[in-house]
């Protein structure tokens, strides 16, 4: 049943993971949808079905790369050109590496922290304004668990995540005042593509417990929809997100750093059994 046709939605890294998950949510309930990723293909895949689905109005596709310092202009000024206007922002687009920051490539952390920060700063301000002219709106952005802690090993992508939740809070003090909502999800290790792209694969965390994508999604959208200023998606998570009040910054680095190395490394410091 759609009650939101004539509201839009626009999704960044809606391809897969939470991204198509929140798409679907949106969709369900009747948003118009404005889905952002690199892959083409999978966005009109999953937008067209989706639009056939639940009858919506308009499903706009744009291939784009968040990681390039023009992409959040180009976004906007085209859905302006279009006359497509945005109700809900959802900066879920983002990415990590995995390794030692002196090992890594610097042009790849360049790119996370353009993905990760300067594209959700840019969108967030672009579009950020238009709501407040019309007083009403709402902001998704995806922080992390790691938002409360250091992540030895994925150094920048715990940063990133750290300014994104430092970012949202304060926005949502400046807003206090109008019919805006901006809300900072948190989620901790998931079954997305996240691990394999950051060359994570073989890490304690990868290979451990993982939160369901549809899950977290549905916590976030729920969250996003009561006006919620943060929700931390998962039991395990909450406790540990409540933990980081209570331990020491180094600690709480030595455990994440546990978790960031990988289990194929452990296994090849045991000895060999002797005859």
């Amino acid at each position: 049943m759609k009650v939101n046709n004539q509201k839009t939605a626009l999704i960044t890294g809606a391809s897969n993971g939470f991204g198509m998950e929140f798409a679907k949510l949106f969709a369900k309930d009747g948003y118009n949808l404005v889905l952002v990723a690199r892959s083409k293909d999978r966005l009109e895949k999953l937008g067209y079905s989706l639009q056939d689905e639940y009858q919506l109005d308009h499903v706009c596709i744009m291939q784009s790369d968040l990681s390039q310092p023009d992409a959040a202009q180009e976004i906007y000024d085209l859905l302006k050109q279009r006359g497509i206007k945005i109700d809900v922002l959802v900066n879920n687009a983002g990415a990590s590496v995995h390794g030692f920051f002196h090992e890594t490539e610097m042009d790849r952390e360049l790119e996370i922290i353009q993905l990760n920060i300067t594209s959700l700063v840019h969108l967030t301000k672009l579009f950020l304004k238009d709501m407040v002219a019309r007083d009403n709106g709402k902001i998704l952005n995806l922080a992390s668990i790691v938002s409360f802690m250091p992540s030895p090993m994925m150094a920048v992508y715990a940063a990133s995540k750290a300014f994104v939740l430092s970012f949202t809070e304060a926005l949502q003090n400046e807003l206090k005042d109008s019919n805006i909502t901006i809300t900072a999800l948190c989620p901790g290790a998931s079954d997305t593509m996240f691990f394999k792209r950051a060359d994570a694969e073989a890490t304690r965390a990868a290979n451990g417990p993982l939160s369901s994508p549809e899950e977290v999604a549905k916590d976030g959208y729920k969250a996003l929809m009561n006006g919620e200023s943060r929700i931390v998606s998962g039991i395990l998570n909450k406790v540990q997100a409540g933990a980081t009040n209570i331990l020491p910054d180094s600690a709480l680095a030595a455990t994440m750093r546990f978790q960031m190395e990988e289990k194929e490394k452990e296994a090849r410091k045991t000895p060999e059994s002797k005859l």
